[in-house]
């Protein structure tokens, strides 16, 4: 096994064209370091939810040059397979460490396969390449970003042309080419021959941001905005300037592209203090809101001021928020979300007489809904210009939710004004999320494994009305490995995530409220439920 693992190493080594990687491999089989050449030669990152993420270093399960260069041979592979010979692929980045480098390997594979390759002209957000994929006819297009994954990661984002991310069957069809490539040696990588696009793509997807707000709507809310280290600032600026809103005041610390992230644990404003520094410049500079994006700017965080200090609005309030607003501009068209996102969206679309999808996780699925107007999920994730971008885009979003804003402010209301009236009418919807982070994967499979044998009967006290096993799929959606409790007046959605280390467990409850007078004992009251499932979740999954 031990002389196994040296000959996979050394003939790794042999192929791989990065002489950073080259010389930390090295080091590891002079040193005869076996744990750490196991976890790196265990497997390979598996080509799933959203391509390729994971930490960057030597070998098949690390990211680097040598994993990237054979995931765009299969890639090409596939694309002439499926009569794309000679079609465009267009590559965007972002800031992370080796992002460029992925880039032009993926232009120069590309080139190579006979498909032409055209590379934005510098890190950019992902609905920007978004964007262009339909903008130049492109029959794929490739993002390297690792999102809001901690600093040592990168990924590998795979669009088709479309212009929304791979499902099934494409991903198990693309992996499997990749497998196929038996040595780096054979897929060509030329110098030259792909393109770098100039900021026309840019401007055009920028020209088409406008579209998103209401010709005349007013526009004076001020923001706070971070970038959170990544790639968003300059578009958002160029967006709100055209849009004519006052220009947003920065976090000065979080403004420009880092890859190492200094001022967070993690790049992600869900993170507990990710938004400090943004609520600290609120305190002192007095927006109406602020607005922060993740590093690659395709989610969007919205905080509001709530009494004396700023709260981060979770995804599920600014996704009813948005879709009250298009639905009051007079919207039509599906409305759509992810099962795990809250069914307060549902409720407004069917108020309103629109059509109305739940959809699996991912935005992959969400952006394939037909017809679809408008589309979120919980995770900061909103489509709000379909026809213009076929995936999560946190600059339209922004816009929109500012635009929002601003029309509550001319009323002398805002954003929490229209959540208690949206509660008053529907009913008050409290989210949370149970998400466990692990080191061993098995600890996610056991729980699984546990609930499935033994199912709870109740949760905080509520009955057990339905428990449906989602691997099985249901007449309207797909299997994927998930399991769904309805409660009298909650719901529970346990899943392993797609892209991170974690059991992830969405919880909703609803509670009847008569009128404004009662808003504070239901919230009282669905806090004191959402708790309580909290527990017995937990404690069924063993976790």
């Amino acid at each position: 096994m031990h002389d196994d693992l040296i000959s996979r190493a050394k003939a790794w080594l042999a192929e791989d064209p990065d002489a950073e990687t080259r010389d930390e491999l090295a080091k590891l089989i002079d040193a005869g370091d076996t744990a750490e050449l196991s976890a790196r030669f265990s497997g390979t990152l598996q080509f799933g939810t959203a391509g390729l993420r994971g930490e960057l270093g030597a070998g098949p399960m690390r990211m680097n040059r040598s994993v990237v260069i054979r995931a765009a041979a299969g890639l090409a592979a596939y694309l002439k397979k499926n009569g794309h010979a000679g079609g465009l692929v267009v590559i965007g980045y972002d800031a992370r460490h080796k992002s460029a480098d992925f880039a032009r390997d993926t232009a120069a594979v590309m080139t190579g396969a006979g498909l032409r390759a055209a590379v934005l002209p510098r890190p950019l957000p992902t609905p920007v390449l978004a964007y262009a994929i339909r903008h130049l006819g492109a029959v794929a297009g490739v993002e390297v970003t690792a999102s809001h994954n901690p600093p040592r990661d990168n990924g590998y984002k795979v669009y088709l042309g479309d212009g929304s991310q791979i499902v099934p069957p494409a991903d198990a069809e693309i992996a499997a080419e990749i497998d196929a490539i038996a040595s780096l040696h054979d897929v060509p990588r030329p110098d030259a021959g792909w393109e770098t696009l100039d900021d026309s793509v840019l401007d055009a997807y920028l020209a088409r941001t406008d579209a998103v707000l209401a010709a005349g709507s007013p526009r004076t809310a001020r923001t706070v905005y971070t970038a959170m280290h990544g790639v968003g600032k300059d578009v958002l600026l160029a967006a709100f300037a055209r849009a004519g809103f006052p220009e947003p005041v920065l976090v000065a610390e979080q403004a420009d592209p880092d890859p190492d992230f200094p001022t967070v644990a993690f790049p992600n404003p869900e993170e507990p203090g990710a938004m400090d520094l943004a609520f600290a410049r609120a305190r002192t500079t007095g927006p109406d809101l602020i607005i922060a994006n993740d590093p690659d700017a395709d989610r969007c965080a919205v905080a509001v001021r709530d009494g004396a200090d700023w709260r981060m609005l979770r995804g599920d309030e600014v996704g009813a928020l948005l879709g009250a607003h298009l639905v009051r501009r007079g919207a039509t068209g599906v409305f759509a979300e992810s099962i795990v996102s809250s069914s307060l969206l549902g409720r407004i679309a069917e108020k309103a007489n629109l059509p109305f999808e739940e959809t699996l996780t991912g935005f992959k699925w969400i952006a394939r809904v037909d017809g679809l107007r408008y589309g979120y999920e919980e995770a900061l994730g909103y489509c709000v210009d379909p026809e213009g971008v076929r995936d999560k885009d946190g600059i339209t979003a922004a816009l929109l939710i500012t635009e929002l804003a601003s029309v509550l402010k001319e009323e002398g209301r805002t954003l929490l004004d229209l959540l208690d009236d949206l509660a008053v009418e529907h009913g008050l919807h409290a989210t949370d999320q149970l998400s466990v982070r692990v080191q061993d994967l098995s600890l996610i499979a056991d729980a699984m494994r546990r609930l499935r044998e033994q199912p709870p009967t109740e949760l905080a006290g509520l009955a057990i009305t339905g428990a449906e096993d989602l691997t099985r799929g249901t007449d309207r959606l797909p299997p994927t490995d998930g399991l769904r409790y309805t409660l009298d007046g909650a719901r529970v959605i346990v899943r392993p995530s797609g892209t991170e280390p974690k059991l992830k467990c969405y919880l909703e409850v609803v509670v009847p409220v008569a009128d404004h007078t009662a808003l504070p004992a239901a919230r009282a009251r669905a806090t004191e439920l959402l708790t309580a499932i909290k527990r017995d979740l937990s404690a069924a999954a063993g976790i």
